[in-house]
Order: structure tokens, then C-alpha cells, then sequence
């Protein structure tokens, strides 16, 4: 049996140990990167394709005629065509929590970033400020306690729920978005009520078609002036124009990103124009630990193992991703 994986380079450096890969399954092929012109030629003889980011679409599951299996190494699935997938009677699988404890501190790494000024601080060390300071503890930038404040979750699966134990633990007041015009669930509470409400939004729900832009002016208008938004979800799910807007007319605080709507982003992205310090930008590393990426090829192997024997993986299935 033959397995291809069309951009092994998103997941490694040289860094990882693939005995399970090869365990579950071999020979294998392992693609740095796959333009799609290169695609039909890699995949014509494999029964388990994995990608990360590039696009299955219908004309590649259609030209692989001894596909029986592909691997997402992520857990969204915005890039597989799962109708042609399906017609094909070729099951699609991805990885779930494999980045959480990853994930977690980014998000963290990005509050504590932003209410604490951090890069301010950092500036003014820098420039020798602090070296000729008439005091101690130059206080030139506010610094703001995350205990007290009230966090906004959108999208409750099981990153949302580990960030909420996180916010616990800093005392944060913890509110979950219903989803966007949805009859209130226990335990939720309206989505534009939480975005009037809260000191940090942070985004944890899929990408999918109610839920690009659900971030736009409207919604940060709604946002306190003091507030901050925080998205290492997808980059389409908040609106770079309208959040740009919102920074730089203050109507909100600051934000932190891991995301882009496109990545790599152009050198003429406007968000990446902005050079104040109340908006953090990183280039979507909140899952990349080594120890996350190393479960990540640990789980695509145990779904190939257990495909191939007949025992349960993880199939995606369309509500499988909670908001």
C-alpha cells in the first residue's frame, strides 16, 4: 500500500519521528511542498493521501483511482471536497486536540502581551529609556490585571473549554457565545451580549460559511473600547478591514492574531501595515510545539492503523466542530 503526503513541510523542520507513520502504513512518500501541477503525477497510485493545507478538490479525488483514504494533518477541513469524497466512497479523517496545550498558551502569550503593554516595555528598554528613568519602574504604559476581567468565548469545542480552565485560573469571569441568532443553550449566553460584556474575546470556531466575517464592524462596534480580540482560530472569520477600522479608530483596544485571511499573507496586507503596539501579530505558530506537531503524526498514523483494521478513527462528519 502506498501513502503520499502532499506538504510535510507545514508540519516539520526535520524534527519529527515518523516511525508511527510508517508503522501504520508504508512505503511512504513525503513531499516538502505540491504545486498543483505535481499532484496527479504524486497521487496517481496512492491509497492514503494526508495534507495539511493544500486543496483536495474534486478533479484530484477523481484522478486518484486507488485512493481509500484521506488524512487531514489538521483539524479543519475547509480544503477537502467532501462531496466528491464522498461520491468517491473515500472517508476523510482529521486530527483533533492534538494542539490544545499548545493553543492555550498562545492565546494566553497574546493576552498577557497585550493587557501588560509588553512590547512598549520592551521598546523602552531598548531605546535606553529605562537607563535614564528619574525612578525605578518608569510607569509610561498602563498595565492592566487579567484577574477580574471577563473573557468571551466563541466557539466551545474542546479548545474553547480548555481556554475557559486557563481563564479560571487567572480569575477571569468566564462567558460562553451562543452561536450567532440561535436559541440559548444552558449555560450560553447571547452572542452580542457577550461581545458587549467582555475584556477579551478570544475566537475558537471553525471556518465555515456563517461563520466568515461573523467578526466585522458590526460586531466590534458592539465591543467595549477597553476590549481586546484575540483569534488564533481562522483568519476569515474576522474582517481585516472592519478590525483595522476598529484600531485604528480606537474603538477597541488592541488585538492579537495568529491568523490572516491569507497566508502567507501579501507584503501589502493592511493589517500588517499597522505598526502600533495594540495589535500582535504571529504567523499562525499557536499549534506548531514540537510536542503538539509530534501527536499530530501520531494520531494521522493511529487513524490509518485503525481505518485499515476496521476500528474506529476520526471521520469528519459535518457537526462535528462545536461553536
Amino acid at each position: 500500500m502506498a501513502a503520499v503526503f502532499l506538504d510535510f513541510g507545514s508540519v516539520t523542520r526535520g524534527d519529527m519521528d515518523c516511525t508511527a507513520l510508517e508503522q501504520a502504513i508504508s512505503p511512504w512518500q513525503f513531499y516538502d511542498e505540491t504545486d498543483p501541477d505535481q499532484v496527479a503525477e504524486r497521487i496517481k497510485d496512492a491509497e492514503v493521501v494526508v495534507c495539511n493545507k493544500f486543496s483536495m478538490t474534486r478533479d484530484i479525488i477523481t484522478y486518484a483511482n486507488r485512493l481509500k483514504l484521506i488524512c487531514i494533518a489538521a483539524t479543519g477541513y475547509n480544503n477537502i471536497d467532501l462531496a466528491t469524497a464522498a461520491e468517491r466512497n473515500v472517508p476523510v479523517c482529521n486530527v483533533r486536540g492534538y494542539a490544545t496545550p499548545s493553543v492555550v498558551q498562545h492565546v494566553f502569550m497574546l493576552m498577557l502581551n497585550l493587557s501588560c503593554n509588553f512590547e512598549s516595555y520592551r521598546q523602552l528598554v531598548k531605546d535606553g529609556r529605562w537607563q535614564t528613568s528619574r525612578h525605578f519602574c518608569p510607569l509610561d504604559f498602563n498595565i492592566e490585571e487579567l484577574s477580574g476581567k471577563v473573557l468571551g468565548i466563541i466557539g466551545y469545542g474542546e479548545l474553547g473549554r480548555a481556554v475557559s480552565m486557563v481563564a479560571a485560573a487567572f480569575g477571569m469571569q468566564v462567558l460562553v457565545a451562543e452561536h450567532k441568532g440561535q436559541p440559548l443553550r444552558p449555560g450560553r449566553m447571547p452572542f452580542d451580549a457577550a461581545l458587549q460584556q467582555a475584556d477579551f474575546i478570544t475566537l475558537h470556531c471553525p471556518l465555515l460559511n456563517d461563520t466568515r466575517d461573523l467578526i466585522g464592524q458590526r460586531e466590534l462596534n458592539l465591543m467595549k473600547p477597553t476590549a481586546f480580540l484575540i483569534n488564533t482560530a481562522r483568519g476569515a472569520i474576522v474582517n481585516e478591514a472592519d478590525l483595522l477600522d476598529a484600531l485604528t479608530n480606537g474603538r477597541i483596544a488592541g488585538a492579537g492574531l495568529d491568523v490572516l485571511w491569507k497566508e502567507p499573507p501579501m507584503h501589502d496586507n493592511l493589517l500588517l501595515q499597522y505598526r502600533q503596539p495594540n495589535l500582535i501579530i504571529t504567523p499562525h505558530v499557536a499549534w506548531a510545539s514540537k510536542e503538539s506537531r509530534q501527536r499530530l503524526l501520531n494520531q494521522i498514523a493511529q487513524n490509518i492503523h485503525n481505518f485499515f483494521h476496521h476500528k474506529p478513527f476520526n471521520q469528519v462528519m459535518d457537526d462535528m466542530l462545536d461553536m
